[in-house]
């Protein structure tokens, strides 16, 4: 850890305009402005108010047991049943006919479920589980598609309180393995294979890899039939869910459980070791989980569709994909393609085609769609948008506006906010209706929720001050722990500040005590004793006209410390004016100068290296470790995770004449 805290740069322009909401928001949004003051006056009354969102079949009385700290206990002697919440109750009271899933195919293709159809084919998969020996309290791994099964897959764990461990389908077989092993899992579902880009790429090999070399713990594979590829068969052991199904009842008792029962674990990566189990309980996690889906995205259950693009693999595909949005009663777009196939206007042919109100997306996406030029998605009536969201890292100012400007037509809210698996619902956000947005600033925490800036000495800085973001208080949907490893629990979330869960993010307070999210801690550079955000030259290095999107990485350097080093994507339409400043050294140079005129002297990158890509897992983070391997002419580390292992190959062949 850093001797001080990142405190950004003196003379940053914190990009203070304000956004305040439309009359209409302010009349009819969910969210209300005391919802902060109702929640500071008794916070855990206000959680066990928020708690009555969820059908318990035993409501508790306990709100927060925190007498053993870290290890916390949420509405603990409530029992209830996940599925139950997110499916049966909707049928119960009349609107099983109200579509749940509208699922799109890269190929075009598409299919509806109704919220009674959902339940069917749930109860179907957990009768099917059930008969394979799955238990109340066994793992279940999915390793699957973005396509309706994934989803029934994972409610038909929580129907039968069998906590499953998804792992995102673009993980290799050693990377299940690991996690099959670590939780024990005695089952997995997975599909024949996926289409990506137009073809068909084999999922099942993976999985009979990783039980080939181990996980021994695995008793059945249930197999979802999607692409019809061949596929290796071991007898008694694999089953066809196509088939399984036929014989399947529609009928199955959801099993209740206590609320503190483990729902999921989702694995995450760490700077070092092995990757964390992180365990997420049920009441907890699903009362913040619909609250937060609720009120961040002003959901109307009966007039919105609802379309968050992240895959199950991820937490956002847990908590606004599969829990938060069916406990809400959500219609919902799922869909299993890439953004740009095939053509770059297929999100928006999506919104165009559904109807679309509520789009939550990453920064990452919106910056590629800015690359591709805006007159795609002005090819498309986006006119149903009403809010947008973004999630994952933070959002640069430009491509904040650009969002508003192109996607939202001027008209919508954005909601940008800050979570993290660990913290498993949104914890730092506007709230719509309620807050004037800052582009670029997840701005304050959510009613119940307790965050500060600190000092490395453990104080709260003052406005206009950086440090560490960290949370004060314990929270609903808190992680319980890491997956059989109490000590690195402690040892990685709680022993930096004691008594407050640290975050690893770095974060500054505008003049307004506004929080603006800095990056991970290691994405903060120390440059001549300076600290400088990755995320804010980056910012500044895409306010330029000619940059499509760029990544900022701190390289060694014998003199500084660490020297900031620029990967940039120049916009199609540059061409013809970087020809004209001199060629691509020159853009480089000017590009340098911007940052200095933007920030100051000090954040201007040593190198500007202008790339065709950016390394990119299929989530849509940038992978910065493998820039900081080029930066510093080291072998490019492991490529597993990215959607195009190609593309380092590409840079490194592109940077072999540098440009600095």
């Amino acid at each position: 850890m850093a001797d001080d805290a990142p405190t950004g740069i003196d003379n940053l322009s914190t990009h203070s305009e304000t956004y305040p909401p439309s009359s209409e928001f302010v009349q009819n949004a969910n969210a209300r402005p005391g919802l902060y003051a109702e929640a500071a006056r008794d916070r855990l009354a206000f959680w066990k108010d928020r708690a009555l969102l969820l059908s318990w079949d035993t409501k508790p009385t306990e709100t927060l047991d925190w007498s053993n700290p870290p290890f916390a206990r949420w509405f603990a002697d409530g029992k209830l049943n996940a599925c139950h919440n997110a499916v049966d109750r909707h049928v119960a009271t009349g609107h099983g006919d109200q579509v749940a899933l509208l699922a799109e195919y890269e190929d075009g293709s598409d299919a509806r479920y109704t919220y009674a159809q959902v339940k069917d084919e749930v109860s179907r998969m957990a009768n099917v589980l059930t008969d394979l020996g799955v238990a109340t309290g066994d793992r279940v791994a999915i390793y699957m598609p973005m396509i309706p099964e994934a989803v029934f897959a994972m409610l038909a764990c929580a129907r039968i309180g069998a906590p499953h461990s998804v792992v995102f389908g673009g993980f290799s077989a050693d990377a299940l393995r690991s996690r099959i092993e670590d939780a024990e899992a005695t089952a997995v579902i997975t599909a024949d294979g996926q289409y990506r880009r137009g073809k068909a790429m084999p999922l099942k090999p993976a999985v009979d890899e990783a039980l080939a070399t181990g996980a021994e713990s695995v008793a059945h594979v249930l197999v979802v039939r999607r692409t019809g590829g061949d596929v290796e068969w071991t007898e008694g052991r694999d089953v066809w869910w196509h088939e399984a199904r036929e014989d399947a009842s529609t009928e199955h008792e959801p099993v209740v459980v206590d609320a503190e029962h483990p729902l999921f674990i989702l694995y995450t990566s760490g700077t070092t070791g092995k990757p964390k189990g992180i365990v997420h309980t049920t009441g907890g996690y699903l009362t913040q989980a619909a609250y937060t889906h609720r009120n961040v995205f002003d959901l109307k259950p009966s007039s919105d569709v609802y379309w968050c693009t992240a895959d199950i693999g991820w937490v956002t595909g847990h908590t606004y994909v599969t829990y938060g949005p069916m406990v809400n009663r959500a219609t919902q777009v799922i869909y299993e393609g890439t953004p740009d196939t095939p053509h770059q206007g297929r999100w928006w042919e999506i919104v165009q085609k559904h109807g679309v109100t509520i789009f939550y997306s990453s920064p990452t996406a919106i910056r590629t769609a800015m690359k591709w030029g805006e007159e795609i998605p002005q090819k498309f009536d986006l006119s149903s948008l009403r809010l947008l969201g973004s999630v994952g890292e933070s959002i640069n100012p430009e491509a904040w506006q650009w969002y508003s400007r192109v996607i939202g037509g001027g008209r919508c809210p954005i909601v940008d906010t800050w979570w993290q698996t660990e913290t498993g619902a949104i914890m730092i956000s506007p709230l719509p209706g309620v807050t004037s947005t800052k582009p670029g600033s997840a701005q304050r925490p959510l009613p119940g929720i307790s965050a500060d800036v600190l000092n490395d000495a453990g104080e709260p800085v003052a406005d206009g001050q950086g440090g560490y973001l960290v949370l004060t208080e314990p929270w609903p949907s808190m992680l319980r722990g890491i997956w059989g490893d109490e000590q690195r629990f402690k040892d990685t979330y709680w022993s930096r500040f004691p008594g407050m869960y640290f975050a690893g993010d770095g974060a500054r307070k505008d003049d307004d005590g506004d929080i603006w999210l800095l990056g991970r801690v290691d994405d903060v550079m120390n440059v001549s004793g300076h600290r400088l955000s990755t995320t804010e030259i980056e910012s500044a290095l895409v306010s330029h006209d000619w940059v499509a999107e760029a990544a900022v990485v701190g390289a060694a350097d014998e003199t500084t410390g660490q020297a900031v080093v620029a990967f940039v994507i120049l916009r199609g339409s540059a061409a013809d004016a970087v020809a004209e400043a001199g060629g691509d050294e020159k853009a480089a140079e000017i590009l340098r100068q911007h940052v200095g005129k933007e920030i100051g002297p000090i954040a201007k990158p040593k190198k500007v290296l202008l790339v065709t890509e950016l390394p990119k897992t299929r989530s849509g983070k940038i992978m910065r470790r493998l820039l900081r391997d080029v930066a510093e002419n080291r072998q490019v580390g492991d490529t597993q995770t990215l959607a195009d292992s190609s593309v380092m190959d590409l840079i490194q062949q592109g940077l072999s004449g540098t440009k600095a």
